[in-house]
């Protein structure tokens, strides 16, 4: 099955954060803030873009960096923690719209109260949370359903981190939701948003992976925002080597992934040549054929 035709979405999305705001300086940009807004939608577009064609497949960055218990714990991708945040369902804008305008809102408020440095580790621990959690709940038999393989992508996580701490530092402030427009204060609105999750987990809602993401991320977030000493080890960090290094890291990272899926595609034809195609398990089978694809494709 080709990847744009997988549904990404059905982990962590549940729409996205959907809540808009406005009052204390929300909506304005600040230097993490507009860069994980830049980060998060040129990967959309890009992605978009590559998944729309049978070339470009082999260039989206999805395939190697949502979250699944399988890649991401059994197969110790432990990148997939961090890297899932930044992608977005690529069949539905509404996820990457509704998370970024909860960003565009609410980060600024926060990043100025705590600082750049401190910010960008809250979000990206925030989103570590959420998958955290996620894999908690969803190894409970009968709780939500999220088997291993069950695809987790977006930023819902570390959105819901910054409205829980936004919720504790500022309580009473007014915002207003965008669907339906209805005044309430941050508290409030907190509290609506994490009983929807808490509901969804415990009726066994489809998107229960993605709802305990959420919840996750909320967790996390209130206890940082009270103990924000945890968060001093990112005093020193430089801003600007991480994303250089960040960004050298996922180059590697592709292309150890694209090493070893051609080793395992190696042994399978020695197998055939020594065994013949009937000894092929449903398995290798699925794998030479998805090569074979994409070679096709390619060619």
């Amino acid at each position: 099955m080709s990847f744009e035709n997988r549904d990404y979405y059905r982990g962590e999305g549940g729409g996205g954060y959907r809540g808009g705001g406005m009052g204390m300086g929300g909506g304005r940009f600040s230097g993490v803030v507009k860069w994980l807004l830049i980060i998060n939608v040129v990967i959309y577009l890009w992605d978009g873009i590559m998944l729309s064609s049978a070339r470009g497949q082999m260039l989206a960055l999805i395939p190697w960096s949502y979250f699944s218990v399988d890649l991401a714990i059994y197969n110790l991708q432990i990148w997939r923690f961090i890297t899932y945040q930044f992608m977005h369902s690529p069949s539905d804008f509404t996820h990457i719209l509704f998370n970024m305008i909860g960003l565009y809102f609410f980060g600024p408020l926060l990043e100025r109260t705590i600082g750049s440095r401190r910010f960008l580790a809250f979000y990206l621990l925030c989103g570590v949370s959420g998958a955290v959690v996620a894999s908690l709940l969803g190894a409970i038999p009968g709780l939500i359903f999220m088997p291993p393989e069950i695809p987790l992508v977006g930023a819902s996580g570390s959105l819901f981190g910054i409205l829980a701490a936004c919720a504790v530092l500022f309580p009473n402030m007014r915002v207003m939701l965008l669907f339906p427009p209805i005044p309430m204060t941050m508290r409030t609105m907190a509290f609506v948003f994490l009983g929807i999750a808490g509901l969804s987990v415990l009726a066994g809602a489809m998107n229960g992976g993605g709802e305990a993401a959420h919840l996750g991320g909320a967790l996390l977030g209130f206890v940082l925002i009270r103990n924000l000493g945890w968060l001093s080890f990112a005093d020193g960090v430089s801003l600007e080597a991480s994303r250089s290094a960040f960004a050298r890291k996922m180059g590697e990272l592709q292309k150890e992934q694209l090493a070893k899926e051609q080793k395992e595609v190696d042994r399978i034809l020695d197998k055939v040549r020594e065994k013949g195609l009937q000894s092929l398990s449903s398995r290798e089978k699925k794998i030479l054929q998805k090569a074979t694809d994409r070679q096709r494709k390619a060619s």
